[in-house]
């Protein structure tokens, strides 16, 4: 079955996809009023009414954006891929992912009314010792089952297509999901594991305490593999939909897919190196894991030489003369692309700045800082967000039977420029603070001293100026997808879908042989985690009471 036969996607799986991206803005309305709160109580010159917290509204923020508007775009994204590129999805593939998608947003209703009540001020990253209400790891855990009701449709959906054409690559994007998705189910057993055998009966009263390092250990294993679960959907943009966005061919199916094999093989055994300055674990494991977190620069760096050779060679087409001119060539007006490019421009500083934070020597200089804060609003924020925005304006008039009109376009490409203006006054200032020493996650109102709440309020106003100009950007894209959804004209949309380049090689059948794959991430997952974690329980609470595994 040819990628070109399939021009639409499914009106049921439409219908799907959609539900997806209704609650996914909804999230990032709600997330992004609590960001901007956010930073005009932490320049001191606002104060949230009603009894508020600020890390109330500070794990609101995080939650919303960081976990319930991606993990639904980026599943409702993946839904409509597989079904344009491998086809309409079955019944029972389709009721599947229905069943996914209820329990998961039952799973966020649970959470966000504890958040909300106060009852689970636990900072996005839910560490132990802070303990929150059991709904709220309750319905975290709906959350991850459900993404797996719906991760588990699209494997079946692939494997369906293979099983009906044997022999053959698998279509691109198709291969993209199923690796994102591989990723993600590996990753989640981690926070799955932390959840229900700690968090949980620890907040139902039935165990006294957890082991804080093990519940870190846990939740990072997790949390590092959940930056590539984000940012892989970006690049399935990239490779796949920006060269026929350009008019373009892709570089290089191999390198395409060779890049998220590493990814999925690098992306999980390196949590701890978001621990290096915790007890408990050796330096020679968090030697083997700072090690490890740099191969994935390898997958990164292929990228970027793939899509601007990409680029390049559509740019001399079109007749780009010397060393730079086929830059001016590229369709500079056009959403579809200039939204994501911004975001894959702004990717070259946040790389760098993930290289510092994985830098065991440079990491004890900016480790919990607001620097790191800064790096995520890069990556995540930036990244990730322009590149998701980027796909809705084709995505979400595919789905609904309309059209991106020239309005509409201008305004997305004017919403992309103001974003990148406001995240370089705010993250820029998080950096600067955070080389001078400025604590994360903390506002005007939590400093001890006065004097020193003084010296950071230059850098805390700059971030507010920036997250006003940030949520103004916001208020574009929401203009711009209700707009999509309801107002714009009908019409037809294109899902656009590259072509591979013809002068490309074959692509290697191994790449597809998933066993060979499997083994090699199970095994590093091993030797990266079987000694610390039995190093940490031998020394915890566990270990001092005759449990011993080592």
């Amino acid at each position: 079955m040819n990628n070109s036969t399939l021009l639409r996607v499914d009106k049921r799986d439409a219908r799907l996809v959609m539900a997806h991206m209704y609650v996914a803005f909804a999230a990032l309305a709600i997330g992004g009023l609590m960001g901007l709160l956010q930073v005009f109580v932490r320049s001191g010159r606002f104060e949230l009414p009603a009894n508020i917290g600020y890390y109330q509204v500070l794990t609101v923020h995080g939650v919303m954006l960081g976990l319930v508007f991606t993990t639904f775009f980026i599943l409702g994204f993946q839904a409509a891929a597989v079904s344009r590129t491998s086809g309409t999805f079955t019944a029972k593939q389709r009721l599947t992912s229905w069943i996914g998608f209820w329990i998961m947003l039952l799973g966020t209703v649970m959470s966000a009314t504890m958040i909300l009540l106060n009852e689970a001020t636990v900072l996005y990253t839910f560490y132990a010792p802070l303990q929150a209400h059991w709904i709220f790891y309750l319905g975290l855990t709906f959350i991850v089952v459900g993404s797996w009701f719906v991760i588990f449709a699209h494997m079946a959906k692939y494997a369906q297509w293979r099983k009906e054409n044997k022999g053959e690559s698998s279509p691109l994007l198709t291969y993209m999901v199923v690796a994102n998705s591989l990723m993600w189910f590996v990753a989640t057993l981690g926070v799955a594991a932390e959840v229900l055998l700690q968090l949980l009966p620890w907040s139902l009263g039935f165990i006294e305490r957890v082991d804080v390092a093990i519940t870190r250990t846990l939740f990072w294993y997790f949390g590092h593999a959940l930056v590539y679960f984000w940012l892989l959907p970006a690049y399935m943009a990239w490779y796949v939909v920006i060269p026929k966005v350009i008019g373009g061919k892709i570089f290089s199916d191999s390198l395409a897919r060779l890049s998220f094999i590493l990814f999925l093989l690098f992306s999980i055994p390196v949590g701890i190196h978001h621990q290096l300055t915790e007890p408990g674990i050796t330096e020679f494991w968090k030697f083997v894991q700072v090690v490890l977190t740099f191969m994935v620069i390898i997958p990164s760096l292929m990228t970027a030489f793939s899509m601007f050779a990409t680029f390049e060679l559509r740019g001399r087409e079109l007749g780009g003369k010397g060393l730079f001119g086929w830059f001016h060539k590229l369709p500079w007006g056009d959403a579809r692309f200039t939204v994501p490019f911004i975001g894959m421009a702004a990717f070259i500083p946040a790389g760098a700045g993930g290289i510092i934070n994985a830098s065991h020597q440079m990491n004890q200089v900016i480790h919990n800082t607001i620097w790191v804060t800064g790096h995520f609003h890069l990556t995540v924020a930036t990244t990730v967000l322009l590149t998701f925005f980027g796909i809705a304006y084709w995505l979400i008039p595919h789905l609904t039977g309309r059209v991106l009109t020239p309005q509409m376009n201008k305004l997305a490409i004017i919403q992309a420029f103001t974003w990148a203006f406001g995240m370089t006054i705010m993250s820029g200032a998080m950096h600067w603070a955070g080389l001078l020493g400025a604590p994360r996650r903390s506002s005007y109102s939590t400093y001890g001293d006065a004097a020193q709440a003084m010296e950071w309020i230059p850098y805390q106003i700059a971030q507010a100026v920036g997250g006003t100009i940030l949520f103004l950007g916001i208020i574009f894209v929401l203009i711009i997808f209700v707009n999509l959804c309801w107002f714009a004209p009908k019409g037809d949309e294109e899902f656009p879908i590259g072509e591979v380049d013809k002068d490309a090689e074959q692509t290697p059948k191994i790449l597809e042989n998933w066993k060979v794959w499997i083994t090699v991430l199970v095994a590093l997952i091993l030797v990266a985690y079987a000694v610390p974690i039995m190093d940490i329980i031998n020394g915890g609470p566990l270990g001092s009471k005759g449990f011993k595994l080592w």
